[in-house]
């Protein structure tokens, strides 16, 4: 786990698939889940994401938890599995962003990355206003912080072909900055974005959506 950066501070190994099966046992229930999440271990966490209720949420115990993200998989499976369905995930997307914490920082640009999947019926200037953030950060050299604003700017540009050019607009301008990270963001993203597999993509939501 080490290996592939994810922090083995309190972390037992329990592979993903026992750990949503365990989940699904007990279903949702957000007294669990903040019982879990306090044991501060680190399947403990993955669990209480697992069958935390997303009604339940407050913008307190969001900031709380994100705030004590530790490693890359626990921010990615609360994001995915319990924030994003939340009305809050809008809000703390951007509110994170800003944060000086790695995880914390994370998080807002996972949630971006993940609202531009999920949120199927979101108008394109909910996502537009994320452009300005991720060319905001984009100097950031961390590796989790960076990787994250290139997932949220190609997330982003996969929905479709407005915000596809738009996205790559804002990949061009990365692409010419002096900062090594900035340059990496732009370039990855836009070899992506032009690519076929996003094309297609792109093509498969439009006919969903009768353009």
């Amino acid at each position: 786990m080490a290996r592939f950066g994810i922090n083995p501070r309190n972390t037992l190994g329990i592979p993903i698939p026992l750990l949503r099966r365990i989940a699904r046992e007990h279903g949702r229930d957000h007294d669990l889940a903040a019982s879990l999440w306090c044991t501060d271990i680190h399947e403990a966490k993955i669990v209480a994401s697992l069958v935390g209720d997303p009604r339940s949420l407050t913008a307190r115990q969001m900031d709380q938890w994100a705030g004590e993200f530790d490693s890359w998989d626990v921010c990615d499976q609360c994001c995915a599995n319990l924030f994003e369905d939340s009305p809050l995930a809008w809000p703390k997307a951007l509110a994170w962003s800003r944060k000086k914490k790695e995880f914390m920082k994370r998080a807002g640009f996972v949630l971006m990355a993940r609202l531009a999947v999920s949120s199927k019926e979101a108008d394109d200037s909910a996502f537009q206003s994320f452009f300005e953030r991720i060319e905001a950060e984009s100097s950031d050299d961390r590796p989790m912080v960076r990787k994250a604003v290139n997932w949220a700017l190609r997330q982003i540009g996969k929905r479709n072909s407005l915000l596809q050019q738009q996205a790559l607009a804002v990949a061009d301008r990365l692409r010419s900055r002096p900062d090594r990270s900035s340059r990496w963001i732009g370039s990855d993203a836009a070899r992506e974005l032009r690519g076929t597999t996003a094309k297609k993509i792109i093509e498969g939501h439009e006919r969903k959506r009768g353009k």
